[in-house]
């Protein structure tokens, strides 16, 4: 049986069903994760997704993950990249309805990068990204990002299938130019870190703490 959600939120076309987790102590702000392409199998119980949202609850932040139109219990048909854009523009909409005032972290894997990044890009209450499995070979338009001022934490298999190594480092010299990024890269690793997830999630906590440490993502 088909695992099920915990709420549904409202979205253009409907409703998108989601599951929100909440860290134990105050929260240190919000997390959204978006999950790989849906015609490919993804969903937002994805492995890769499930650490990556374990990792931003481990670092404090209530987290949301949901299914992308047409996916699971989610209405409307999937579509491609600008649909799912609008997507992850109406779980942010809900997130800040819901918890006013607090900063968020977005992350994204795979196909949820590719629609995740182009909100967090422009949206002010995003204050830094997380890329995971960023599929510039698929994707190729990722120079949308030139200029982006915000954090971003970039992580990657040297074995990726969407993305070389080679193609992903431009990416991140040329964001670095604006922006403070960090590249980690998991040795043996394809694209969905079979071997690495428990890795992934700590990467993603360490990163997220070490931004409030340093104060880029506090809100005060």
């Amino acid at each position: 049986m088909y695992p099920k959600g915990n709420l549904f939120i409202p979205a253009s076309h409907g409703q998108l069903e989601a599951i929100i987790k909440e860290p134990s102590g105050e929260p240190r702000g919000l997390g959204l994760v978006c999950h790989p392409h849906p015609l490919g199998g993804g969903t937002m119980h994805n492995k890769v997704v499930f650490r990556a949202a374990a990792g931003l609850v481990d670092a404090g932040l209530i987290t949301l993950r949901f299914n992308f139109r047409g996916v699971g219990a989610s209405t409307g048909e999937h579509g491609e990249v600008e649909g799912g854009i609008q997507d992850v523009r109406d779980a942010v909409d809900y997130l800040a309805s819901e918890y006013p005032g607090k900063d968020f972290t977005l992350a994204g894997f795979s196909f949820g990068s590719r629609t995740g990044m182009a909100v967090g890009m422009r949206d002010d209450r995003i204050k830094s990204l997380i890329s995971i499995g960023t599929p510039v070979d698929k994707y190729q338009d990722y120079g949308f990002l030139t200029g982006l001022t915000k954090p971003v934490l970039f992580v990657h298999g040297d074995h990726d299938e969407f993305g070389s190594i080679d193609n992903l480092q431009k990416l991140v010299d040329e964001v670095s130019k604006t922006a403070a990024t960090e590249l980690v890269v998991f040795e043996n690793c394809g694209h969905f870190f079979d071997e690495h997830l428990n890795e992934l999630r700590d990467a993603i906590k360490h990163w997220v703490l070490g931004n409030f440490s340093s104060g880029i993502a506090k809100n005060e």
